[in-house]
């Protein structure tokens, strides 16, 4: 059995994220934010190769076309999001996307969901 006097766990190389009591800000990824969506930055940041974030799209809310130079992959945690073939993603998929995909996407109903993206996103055209 291994306990915390043992000195395998250095715990100040651990950090916890309550993900229950974040408060997510509206999404800015792309610039200005928007309305529509929220987020809330996990690990990793914009322009350096590698996030992780929260994602949630509001009723209604469209993401804006984009490009992608590395995977990006998203677990469904609720709601449903419609990407731009018609393909429905709901709670408990796990997608991924990879280098070179283009698309958007839609939720008419709102959704949550966890992003782990490498690489960049880059914008197609503005909403």
């Amino acid at each position: 059995m291994i306990n915390a006097k043992d000195g395998l766990l250095d715990s100040t190389l651990r950090h916890v994220i309550k993900c229950g009591e974040i408060e997510l800000r509206p999404y800015d990824r792309y610039g200005e934010p928007r309305g529509d969506m929220d987020w809330f930055p996990l690990s990793g940041k914009t322009g350096e190769g590698y996030e992780c974030f929260l994602l949630r799209f509001q009723p209604g809310a469209r993401s804006t076309p984009h490009e992608h130079s590395g995977h990006e992959q998203f677990l469904m945690l609720d709601g449903e999001l419609e990407d731009c073939d018609g393909t429905v993603f709901r709670a408990g998929d796990f997608v991924t996307f990879k280098p070179g995909s283009r698309h958007y996407s839609v939720s008419k109903k709102g959704c949550t969901m966890l992003v782990v993206l490498r690489g960049q996103n880059y914008a197609l055209c503005g909403d």
